[in-house]
């Protein structure tokens, strides 16, 4: 809590404010509801961090990986544009249209590149791969360039402001997606730079993040194994990583990955019929570093829909809502009646409960 010389008392009570949208048919809405949502939580942010995730925004580049790169300067784009035609072809590249925001300040070069993979790099390697291996090399090595999204048919729109400034600053409002999540940041350990602000995505994956991994370095460690590099500064990182490793390199369904993340108590466990707890106890066995310890709430999209997630003790505040074809998720119930009064039912995620939302038909 802290107060001013006029004893106003203000306080934060969890940080970070978190919202999304789904349509389940993939019917695509403008940005004015997601931005309205997580405008209401303006007081959960601290002016360091803001952005939003969009999927099915590209649908005539819907096959190309869609890189949205920073930039410090033009010279960094030129040599990264020289370093990208090396490794992909790319199809189509262009500034992302912005405009002047007062608030919005010391913002990077952005522009995006619609790119494919050659065959004749993959070396029998899957494609996916290779170009998680490309992003990370030129996130990690690549001096004053970095690429903030990767993903096919979607893109994220971050920086340093407030989450609605940011909106207006990337001009979100003329976007269509099937797909929204948004992210009001209040960093506490961590800095605030453009490139750690939320989402934090890798190829189709984005997270919203509200709270603190305690685990991180373990976490950290563990990715590492599998040749995930962990430079953004910021805990959520590893969120997006281990969706990645669990769900599309191990296959695993989306609901067992969400039990290796945030698993019973082995006391819970331990009170199962046996098949379930031989399952629960092979998850703990073997993803043990996968584990995120912490308070947090989270929202994970990505081209199949979006999951909600928090911690075991739910240590950090999320609200789901339906109404229709459309799931909603916020950090509060506000964020969601703003823009749908009347919700056919809304609840309060248990802790460590998976709210799933897929999309039920392909996003043309």
């Amino acid at each position: 809590m802290r107060c001013d010389t006029k004893v106003r008392c203000e306080r934060n009570p969890s940080g970070c404010a978190i919202s999304g949208i789904l349509n389940k048919k993939g019917k695509r809405i403008d940005g004015t509801k997601i931005i309205k949502s997580i405008a209401l939580m303006h007081d959960r942010s601290n002016g360091l961090g803001g952005g939003f995730a969009a999927y099915g925004i590209y649908p005539k580049y819907r096959d190309y990986y869609a890189f949205h790169v920073m930039f410090d300067d033009e010279d960094c784009q030129a040599r990264l544009e020289e370093h990208l035609a090396q490794r992909f072809v790319i199809e189509k590249d262009e500034k992302i249209p912005t405009v002047k925001v007062d608030s919005i300040h010391n913002a990077p070069l952005i522009r995006r590149y619609f790119v494919r993979v050659d065959d004749s790099k993959l070396e029998n390697k899957p494609e996916d791969d290779y170009v998680v291996e490309q992003v990370m090399d030129i996130n990690s090595n690549f001096a004053g360039a970095f690429i903030s999204s990767s993903g096919k048919n979607m893109g994220g729109f971050k920086g340093v402001g407030y989450p609605e400034d940011i909106a207006k600053y990337f001009k979100l409002d003329q976007y269509k997606a099937y797909l929204w999540t948004a992210h009001g940041r209040f960093p506490t350990n961590t800095p605030g730079w453009w490139g750690g602000a939320h989402p934090i995505a890798l190829l189709d994956w984005s997270v919203v993040h509200n709270g603190e991994i305690s685990s991180y370095g373990i976490n950290k460690r563990y990715l590492e194994m599998f040749g995930y590099k962990l430079e953004l500064l910021t805990d959520t990182e590893v969120i997006a990583y281990l969706f990645d490793l669990l769900v599309r390199k191990h296959k695993l369904p989306i609901t067992v990955a969400t039990k290796a993340l945030a698993p019973p108590f082995w006391k819970d466990i331990d009170r199962m019929e046996p098949s379930q707890r031989r399952a629960h106890e092979a998850i703990r066995m073997v993803y043990g570093s996968a584990l995120m310890n912490g308070p947090f709430s989270i929202i994970v999209g990505c081209n199949r829909g979006m999951i909600g997630l928090n911690d075991r003790i739910k240590l950090r505040p999320m609200m789901a809502a339906t109404k229709d074809d459309t799931l909603y998720m916020s950090s509060e119930e506000a964020g969601i009646r703003i823009i749908e009064p009347e919700p056919d039912q809304i609840w309060a995620p248990k802790a460590g409960t998976p709210v799933i939302g897929l999309v039920e038909e392909d996003v043309e």
